[in-house]
């Protein structure tokens, strides 16, 4: 933010110096008189000194939250930072919160949602990128005095997931207009690409997220660009779409220089080219022998449509326009849907205190818990809310999993697929996601924390030593799964890397000696088992006892063997804190 701050007096001087220092904004001194001709010249303004000052000088100049910039004011001696003018849309809050923070301050802020954990309604739109109204002060004031309010949510996305998950008690969650017409709400929250008219007597806040893909054919260098934009916006209103939903636009390369494609990018619009091979490849309900004449396959907009939303749902079949100058045709990205959801989580290490944040809220919010039984503890899966349904499938084949998962999918049920560490990292997930591919079902990845991050904590060693080894190796000993020529473990052991050896403790032997044809005998070896669990055991020693060390422990395939001079070297460091070394960034590079 570009800040402006004012020191009403001297004394206010050391407490600016703190907000410099803090570098929580960009702050300028400017002199009181000059608040009035520069108000509209920052993004906010610090007054240090009295807020009965603060208030007289910004008065004259206040006009709308939605153009007036954040104003806080701080005492002169720097113990109370308070929220003055523009708290939501402007910013002010957050930055109080900031500057209290940043020099051992009391944040003061009077916005009512924000000190009873309501949601900042107005805050919303610009926080997820949907489109909202910009007047809200009615529905705001009803909201805030916890009238009965009803939630109905057409789409899912980050926003509307936070909002399921922190509904307030005067809330309630419904699954049509039809509901909230019946109901007695004072106010209703719709978050939907779809067109809404008024619901009678109850208060409607219509939140727009952008969430369609429109694909557009063209006539050649038609001029009627304003006319057909129009006629579209108004046809999709006429089948229940809301135009300000669409999110991007989608057409045929040969079409680029088309006026209307030009006018969307002028507009600053979204749009893809896809090649007429492109689009002959995908399945559409209503092909044309004639378009494909013209320019080599079969759809443009349809085709177009889908493919921009990621092969998604067609909404809006083809709609022809009688003087044959457009057609179009809409499409949503199957992860904005309010069905199925697959979250392919990774769950760490073993210690429930180590799956991310994002990991845990999606087991708390699962429908159904599928996890990795012999390799994942199940006290990861005790956040799981009471109704959720837990299965190991340490006794499933793939077969079995993936049908479990398909029939809670097709009742519209949030799946978590918890594996091991990083699912990214012998993870066991491709032949899952070529299943979810099949059946077009919608997944995504929430990545882990990997057993070869926990070892370098667990060791208390930085696996990277300057001037010594700065690749890191992980990679599997050859058992019943071959590996490939050129990965075989004397060919990698070459580099002296620190090597990160999964799954291989079966094999141990082998691994040993094809390490040994490459790494000194001495070279310091580790043998983790069960890393952050609560039976952890780490051996050290050399390579050349690994065999030994592993055999004589009895250490199973759950072991973690790391091999390199990195192991509790302290000899090689760096010169990050070195008082001649110079960032990069400081030399303007």
């Amino acid at each position: 933010m570009k800040t402006a701050v004012i020191e009403i007096s001297a004394e206010g001087r050391q407490v600016s110096e703190s907000i410099r220092k803090a570098g929580v904004t960009d702050v300028e001194i400017i002199e009181r008189k000059q608040v009035g001709t520069s108000f509209h010249n920052y993004d906010a303004f610090i007054f240090i000194g009295a807020l009965g000052i603060c208030v007289r000088t910004i008065a004259p100049y206040v006009a709308d939250k939605h153009t007036d910039p954040a104003v806080i004011c701080i005492d002169s001696t720097g113990k109370n930072v308070i929220s003055v003018l523009s708290g939501h849309v402007g910013g002010a809050n957050e930055l109080t919160r900031q500057i209290a923070a940043a020099i051992g301050a009391h944040a003061v802020i009077t916005t009512q949602s924000d000190n009873t954990g309501l949601w900042p309604l107005d805050l919303l739109p610009e926080r997820y990128g949907w489109y909202g109204p910009k007047d809200m002060n009615n529905a705001i004031f009803t909201f805030v005095n916890r009238e009965p309010t009803a939630l109905l949510l057409d789409i899912r996305d980050e926003g509307t997931e936070q909002l399921e998950r922190t509904l307030p008690p005067h809330v309630t969650l419904v699954n049509n207009i039809d509901e909230i017409r019946n109901g007695h709400y004072r106010l209703a929250i719709i978050i939907s690409h779809y067109h809404y008219d008024n619901i009678g007597d109850t208060t409607m806040l219509h939140f727009i997220p952008r969430v369609l893909t429109l694909g557009i054919g063209l006539a050649h260098q038609t001029p009627h660009v304003s006319q057909i934009v129009d006629a579209i916006e108004r046809k999709m209103k006429e089948h229940g779409l809301e135009p300000k939903a669409v999110r991007a636009y989608a057409t045929i390369d040969v079409k680029a220089d088309e006026p209307v494609v030009k006018y969307l990018q002028k507009q600053g619009d979204e749009v893809h080219f896809f090649t007429a091979k492109q689009l002959s490849d995908v399945k559409v309900p209503t092909p044309s022998q004639v378009v494909e004449q013209h320019v080599g396959t079969p759809s443009v907009s349809e085709a177009a449509a889908i493919q921009a939303s990621d092969n998604g749902i067609l909404l809006l079949e083809k709609q022809k326009d009688e003087s044959k100058e457009y057609t179009f045709a809409v499409a949503i990205d199957r992860k904005y849907t309010r069905q199925g959801h697959i979250e392919i989580v990774g769950a760490g290490p073993g210690d429930p205190d180590l799956v991310s944040v994002r990991g845990r809220k999606m087991l708390e919010r699962a429908d159904l818990i599928l996890y990795a039984g012999s390799l994942v503890p199940r006290e990861l899966t005790t956040c799981a809310k009471a109704e959720a349904v837990v299965r190991s499938s340490a006794g499933m084949d793939l077969d079995e999993q993936c049908a479990l998962m398909k029939d809670f999918y097709d009742r519209g049920k949030f799946i978590v697929r918890l594996h091991t560490g990083d699912p990214c990292i012998f993870g066991a997930i491709q032949e899952q996601m070529a299943f979810f591919d099949k059946h077009h079902m919608a997944y995504h990845i929430t990545p882990g924390i990997s057993s070869f991050l926990a070892a370098a904590a667990e060791l208390r060693s930085q696996f990277t030593i300057p001037e010594r080894v700065q690749t890191i190796i992980l990679t599997r000993g050859e058992g019943r799964t071959p590996m490939p020529d050129k990965e075989k473990l004397h060919l990698l052991a070459r580099s002296q890397s620190t090597m990160c050896i999964f799954l291989s403790a079966a094999i141990v032997d082998d691994v040993q000696r094809e390490l040994l044809l490459e790494y000194p005998e001495d070279t310091p070896v580790a043998a983790c088992y069960h890393l952050t669990w609560p039976d952890q055991r780490i051996y050290r020693g050399k390579l050349k006892d690994l065999a030994r060390i592993v055999h004589d422990n009895h250490l199973t395939l759950t072991t973690m063997l790391v091999v390199g001079d990195a192991i509790d070297n302290r000899e090689n460091l760096s010169k990050l804190y070195d008082k001649h070394f110079t960032h990069l960034f400081r030399e303007g590079k």
